[in-house]
């Protein structure tokens, strides 16, 4: 089959019957039509369609090694540095059309599933047909253009506690049954995002686990269909309040909702399990089989996308009110810059330093990627207050596009305009604006960012003690030591 079309991808989403709950509404068809996930699932579809595109093709596609048929380019497994830069090249083109906001493309999941294909070796620790499993599926996912979500934390109860503590050991997603066809899942993961509009939801390791026996049932990864039975999906509020493109340009296209997925004896049949208990091989999941580095390349390339549309709003905003020429304005413009150029350094020199591991597969330096996974989330959160900084009271004083088109149009020209905009240009750019730095969704988009891969606190721990600092710290001893 190969790419799919949009409108393939939703026909397929209006078949499935999932269990989705939102705002006390249980949505089980034509999930694709319901208000909350409409347009966002429309986002989708579009980016399946920029495949056939021939603007785009060459750069989202290659060809399937088994079937011939062109697949999407997040597939391809990088043997060589020219690969990761194609990888790249394919993960910027979607970036750019949503200009970052779509956080779970399908390119996401692509790359670990990509990743984990190739690590056969290492899940033969385990038993070799996990290994043969996560190929097979990676296969399949390839050649329908599957979209896949995961969900990976316990919820959120009593944090004090490991998750197979938490309520008596009955909060967290584990296995109650182990059969000769399958194992069987009860209880809660988070988050799920875009969990409502995916085609498959991949259960992968949680949060470090201990090692000890009583970790061994909430030790597992597995892929299930969206509507498997008995898995259900907790929605929260959408964040897109209903308004046309001009009144919610980013909300109306890109609101990614977020579930937690209930397992009520979920059954997931043995060809769709890719660990079971070893909680230590758990524990490396994604650092011992470039998962993880390839996961982080999609990310690093999705936010450059981000930090480029801030600084292209930041600049517009400036230039429509006439504040460009002022020092501390573009004092924060250099600092958006700078945000710009260390992204795109980092990548660069992440594909620069890559190296082959044991599985033939060149992946990004981790080291470098570790690095931009800490430092963005942090300086992402200038962004919107650098918005609300140059648009100011202008955000609070924005009629609507019902506005703009009845007979208050001649206020709104007369009194509203900018110093290179006309009145409902300039409506338009700080409609843009306030989605993008005051709404609930910019809101959800900020702390998105800033957890996306966990606390960073913690995260900031990890890398120090993951990181070399052998050599640096051998070179400060040696100077000591000088006597010349």
């Amino acid at each position: 089959m190969g790419i799919r079309t949009g409108q393939q991808y939703l026909d397929k989403l209006n078949a499935m019957t999932p269990h989705v709950v939102i705002d006390g509404e249980v949505v089980s068809e034509k999930v694709a039509e319901h208000p909350a996930f409409r347009n966002v699932a429309r986002s989708y579809a579009r980016l399946f369609d920029m495949q056939h595109d021939p603007k785009y093709q060459e750069a989202l596609t290659y060809t399937s090694p088994t079937s011939g048929d062109l697949v999407n380019a997040s597939f391809l497994v990088p043997k060589t540095v020219e690969d990761l830069k194609r990888r790249r090249r394919a993960i910027s083109t979607w970036a750019e059309y949503s200009n970052g906001f779509l956080g779970r493309s399908g390119d996401y999941m692509n790359s670990s599933l990509t990743a984990l294909s190739t690590a056969g070796k290492w899940f033969s620790q385990a038993d070799p047909k996990f290994g043969e499993n996560i190929r097979n599926y990676y296969e399949w996912a390839r050649e329908n253009d599957i979209l896949a979500t995961h969900t990976l934390i316990p919820p959120q109860a009593n944090r004090s506690v490991s998750g197979s503590e938490q309520l008596g050991g009955q909060l967290s997603a584990r296995i109650v049954e182990e059969r000769e066809d399958g194992i069987v899942i009860q209880g809660a993961r988070m988050l799920a995002t875009i969990a409502p509009i995916a085609d498959e939801l991949l259960v992968f390791p949680s949060t470090v686990l201990r090692g000890t026996p009583e970790d061994a049932p909430y030790s597992y990864a597995f892929a299930i269909p969206n509507d498997t039975p008995g898995l259900r999906y907790l929605c929260r509020t959408s964040l897109y309040n209903g308004g046309s493109t001009h009144d919610e340009p980013l909300a109306s296209r890109y609101e990614e909702m977020d579930a937690v997925a209930v397992f009520d004896h979920v059954f997931v049949p043995s060809e769709r399990i890719f660990m079971l208990g070893n909680p230590q091989l758990c524990n490396g999941f994604y650092s011992e089989t470039g998962a993880g580095a390839l996961m982080t390349h999609q990310v690093v390339t999705r936010t450059i996308a981000k930090s480029e549309f801030f600084l292209g709003l930041a600049s517009e905003l400036a230039d429509s009110i006439g504040i460009d020429g002022f020092q501390h304005i573009q004092e924060d413009i250099a600092e958006l810059i700078v945000d710009v150029e260390i992204g795109r350094a980092l990548v660069r020199a992440s594909e620069a330093d890559a190296e082959l591991n044991d599985a033939g597969v060149m992946l990004p330096k981790w080291s470098t990627l570790n690095a931009a996974r800490n430092w963005y989330p942090k300086v992402a959160q200038r962004f919107p207050q650098i918005i609300r900084k140059f648009s100011a009271s202008g955000l609070m004083a924005l009629p609507g596009e019902a506005d703009v088109n009845s007979d208050a149009r001649a206020d709104i020209e007369m009194y509203l305009q900018g110093k290179s905009l006309t009145g409902p240009e300039r409506v338009r750019l700080f409609k843009l604006a306030f989605d993008a730095s005051v709404s609930g969704f910019s809101g959800r988009q900020s702390l998105y960012e800033y957890f996306f891969f966990g606390d960073p606190v913690r995260m900031a721990g990890a890398m120090v003690n993951s990181y070399d600092r052998g050599p640096v710290r051998a070179r400060v001893r040696e100077f000591l030591n000088r006597t010349d």
